[in-house]
């Protein structure tokens, strides 16, 4: 790379900062770069331990940690990780028992990734067993016997009450069409087989009587099948029960139904419950505008007491008001006002909570309430260092695309600021197919609303939250109709005179870096500028590099969002079309990422200079789909601010 444009940016960037982002009470860089040091909370079944993904402040090591709920000061046990290694999900089998479904992290833009690999430890740390994995020849109490192991395995479920067994699925990396899921004793590492069904990459939902009752997933072909257990096997489930959408999500307190989301045509997906076979469904809340999105659980016997949309400010719909449960998450609420309550775990005897308050402004606090006397214990923020009070609203609104489809865009407003004419960043989400902005804490928006920028996220066609019709509109139309919708979302902020059109520029990572290149093309004269972060630019280069294309699912996932046409690939790749684009450029882009290979940030490169087109360049070895090392993102969020405002600051 070219460091020397880096420094010179950065040097730069005390010259450039308008008044009010050289003042002394300015948000530091170094807060939107740190990394949580707690995570993913999980309570035991009897309500006294909790374990929590615990990362170092370096930010490449990771352990799983056990606190007594009482005593969070000083860590019962830690299991240290691999380097790069997580904690990707963690279940307690028993009171004293944990397992661990690990995971990698290449990247701060992706979820870390599941390695397949499962192991459990006692929650003092002793007992440490190797479960399943591609290692499972050289760990665990029964290496000797588990010659087969070699693919992915990971948690599905586990017995209700708690007995020291969960429930695993497997894929075998010697047979990818078969999918496979045991019962497993933690303690022993034993299991026996409790499904099986030749299909590959499937999850299962197992029913009250410890037998797999569904399975559901993309296929090979990335079609979305189902398939329900009947006594002369595996059936798959007809249209007319599948309907346009179903997942099976858990059985009901009388074990004679289910419930699961359902929508009959593609549309917005409710939650529902019904006979196995699709008889007397019942809906239990739905929105015409949207996908139910969080469900919220009473302790045993599991049920629904409550949902929210998954679009807008949570709004949240008590399904029995009368409920224990729909009781205190009122008063809890009531308690919090402006947040959003989410329970997290219980106690099997209900007598303690552990919950989340999160909002706009705040990524989250957890704490434990006792029901029986109704205390509440402050056990840790997600990120202290975050006040809240100094952060950004966050605005879910709605517009009219061109085409008349009404589409959610989220404004985050700086803080103090009167939404009228500033000066505004587009931000496209990443995917693009199957996600979406939400009104949570969003890091990148308050970086940039802290700097004083209006921000624009634009649910577009292919995001989730609104259903498959919603999201399949967005298949083979990457660089057509998804970039229309972000730009009408511009011409919207900018008619309703939220932005001021002379000072307008679109920064984004993974997809989104790529719609920061093509919304310029696609709209020349709009934006002043336009920062691709970890993007993708040339898209027939997906099916030659990168992990997608690694496997069949994958390709066939390829083939059916953005197609194999190459002369239309050509058409909708912006190393294709440097030419037309007509503002500065920063790329920027880690070295050894998978999921978007740094080829592709040289390749946009090589096709800027050859259209001789103006643009800065940061790169970082050892850096993958996002950077996630804390000192490469606080150079990172430098240079962004130095560049953003030397195009549409008051520098500029």
């Amino acid at each position: 790379m070219s460091y020397r444009i880096a420094r010179t940016a950065l040097s730069a960037a005390c010259l450039l900062l308008p008044a009010a982002a050289a003042a002394a009470d300015l948000v530091p860089v170094e807060n939107f770069a740190r990394h949580p040091l707690l995570t993913m909370p999980r309570l035991s079944p009897n309500g006294q331990y909790l374990a929590v993904n615990m990362n170092d402040p370096g930010g490449d090591s990771h352990m799983l940690a056990v606190y007594k709920v009482d005593e969070m000061k000083q860590p019962v046990s830690m299991l240290r990780l691999p380097k790069y290694e997580i904690a990707a999900d963690i279940t307690w089998v028993s009171n004293t028992r944990l397992v661990v479904d690990k995971g990698k992290v290449y990247g701060s833009i992706d979820k870390p990734f599941l390695t397949g690999e499962v192991i459990a430890t006692d929650l003092d740390g002793k007992n440490q067993d190797y479960l399943y994995g591609r290692d499972s020849l050289r760990y665990g109490t029964r290496a000797a016997t588990r010659g087969t192991d070699r693919g992915w395995g990971f948690v599905e479920s586990k017995p209700l009450p708690t007995n020291g067994h969960f429930y695993m699925g497997t894929q075998s990396w010697e047979n990818n069409d078969t999918s496979t899921l045991y019962d497993v004793d933690a303690g022993k590492n034993t299991r026996h087989l409790i499904g099986q069904i030749n299909v590959g990459g499937m999850s299962f939902m197992v029913g009250a009587d410890g037998k797999a009752h569904f399975a559901y997933g993309r296929n090979d072909n990335y079609d979305y099948v189902v398939y329900n257990q009947q006594a002369a096997g595996w059936a798959k489930m007809t249209p007319a029960q599948v309907g346009g959408s179903f997942t099976p999500i858990f059985f009901t307190p009388d074990k004679q139904g289910i419930y699961a989301e359902y929508n009959a045509d593609g549309g917005p997906t409710a939650l529902v419950e019904q006979d196995e076979d699709g008889g007397n469904r019942k809906v239990l809340a739905s929105d015409s505008f949207s996908s139910i999105g969080d469900i919220q659980w009473t302790a045993l016997p599991y049920q629904p007491f409550a949902t929210a949309p998954a679009t807008g400010v949570p709004q949240v719909s008590y399904l029995d008001p009368n409920l224990p449960m729909a009781k205190l998450h009122r008063a809890l609420s009531l308690k919090f006002p402006g947040n959003y309550v989410r329970f997290i775990d219980f106690s099997e005897d209900g007598g303690k909570v552990l919950f989340e308050v999160s909002s706009d402004r705040d990524p989250g606090t957890y704490y434990l309430i006792d029901t029986h006397n109704y205390k509440v214990f402050k056990l840790f923020a997600t990120a202290p260092w975050i006040d809240p009070a100094r952060m950004a609203e966050r605005r879910p609104l709605r517009f009219k695309a061109s085409d008349g489809m009404e589409l959610e865009a989220i404004l985050t407003i700086p803080n103090g600021a009167s939404p009228t004419n500033l000066p505004m960043i587009l931000l496209p989400h990443g995917g693009p197919i199957g996600i979406q902005d939400d009104w949570s804490y969003d890091n990148d928006a308050q970086f940039l609303a802290s700097r004083g920028y209006l921000v624009l996220q634009v649910n577009y066609r292919g995001s989730s939250g609104r259903g498959e019709d919603f999201k399949e509109a967005g298949y083979l139309k990457w660089g057509t109709r998804i970039q229309q919708d972000l730009i009408d979302g511009v011409k919207w902020a900018i008619a309703e005179k939220y932005a001021d059109p002379q000072r307008v520029c679109v920064y984004g990572g993974s997809f989104g870096g790529y719609s920061a290149m093509m919304t310029t093309i696609r709209a020349p004269g709009m934006f002043k500028c336009a920062v691709g972060y970890a993007g993708i630019y040339d898209l027939a280069m997906m099916y030659k590099k990168g992990d997608i294309q690694e496997n069949k699912s994958g390709r066939s996932y390829l083939n059916t969002v953005i197609g194999k046409n190459d002369a239309d690939l050509a058409a909708n790749s912006p190393d294709k079309l440097a030419d037309k684009i007509g503002v500065p450029v920063l790329l920027v882009h880690g070295e050894d990422d998978k999921r978007a290979p740094f080829a592709q940030a040289k390749a946009m490169r090589a096709a800027l200079d050859a259209a001789h087109k103006p643009y800065e360049w940061l790169s970082k070895p050892g850096e993958g789909h996002g950077f996630y090392d804390e000192k490469n993102n606080i150079e990172f969020y430098n240079l962004l601010q130095a560049f953003l405002e030397k195009h549409i600051g008051k520098g500029a």
